[in-house]
């Protein structure tokens, strides 16, 4: 499926460039009325970041996120500094559809474990962001800050045991680029792994790359930055989708 993404910044939509704060394009959008349009269309999910929160938990921007769910009954999948049971319990109570863990699911692994059994797998999406190196694929974490030695494969069969479900994987030298996304990966990782239901992130910018990525078998595709600079319309995006 199709799920539209928005970033948040101090209250403002935002895409940020490999992200990359000192890089950052704020976007003015009538996020109200971009989710009515949503639901109209058909839309089933939405990404959500709170990029405050990513930074800094106790940033997390509580008021905006409250708001957001007041707005529409379309399920959102939140992520952004997601750390404790807490953390999610809370996000939980105020409505979110499953909650997005991304460096907790290295420096955390036996918590988010945890979590799969407590939550269940279709609560919970590992984000696993990658920088690629002669097709090693090596996971980066805190905000893309930090490298480390786990690969993709790794960490996935880790969390195979727990009856994981989604995985949202993004190949870092893409993101927010609108340079189209990498196919190789996908075809590579969902051949791979049978049993799960992969979102592709990163690069979409024109309705080309839905077909490329759909022929992949990918589960979903995030898109955010196309949709916000209007380079296609969700209406167009959902269309390319279900016909291919």
């Amino acid at each position: 499926m199709i799920i539209p993404a928005f970033d948040f910044l101090e209250g403002k939509a935002v895409r940020l460039h490999q992200g990359n704060y000192l890089e950052k394009k704020f976007y003015d959008i009538d996020l109200y009325q971009n989710l009515i349009n949503y639901k109209k269309q058909g839309v089933k999910i939405i990404h959500l970041v709170d990029l405050n929160g990513t930074k800094n938990i106790k940033n997390r921007q509580l008021n905006l996120l409250k708001d957001i769910i007041s707005y529409t009954n379309i399920p959102i999948q939140i992520g952004g500094g997601i750390r404790t049971e807490k953390d999610i319990n809370m996000l939980f109570k105020l409505g979110f559809k499953r909650v997005v863990i991304g460096s907790s699911a290295i420096t955390n692994q036996i918590e988010v474990k945890k979590w799969l059994r407590i939550y269940g797998s279709n609560k919970i999406v590992l984000a696993l962001d990658v920088k690629i190196i002669n097709n090693i694929k090596k996971i980066s974490i805190n905000g893309w800050l930090q490298d480390t030695n786990f690969t993709l494969e790794e960490i996935i069969d880790i969390f195979s045991s727990e009856n994981l479900k989604h995985v949202l994987c993004t190949d870092i030298s893409k993101d927010g680029t609108l340079s189209g996304p990498n196919i190789t990966l996908y075809k590579e990782i969902v051949k791979k792994f049978k049993n799960i239901k992969f979102q592709a992130s990163g690069g979409v910018s024109t309705l080309s790359d839905i077909i490329s990525l759909k022929q992949t078998r990918v589960n979903s595709i995030i898109i955010g930055r196309s949709l916000l600079e209007k380079k296609f319309t969700i209406k167009e995006a959902l269309k390319c989708w279900q016909k291919e």
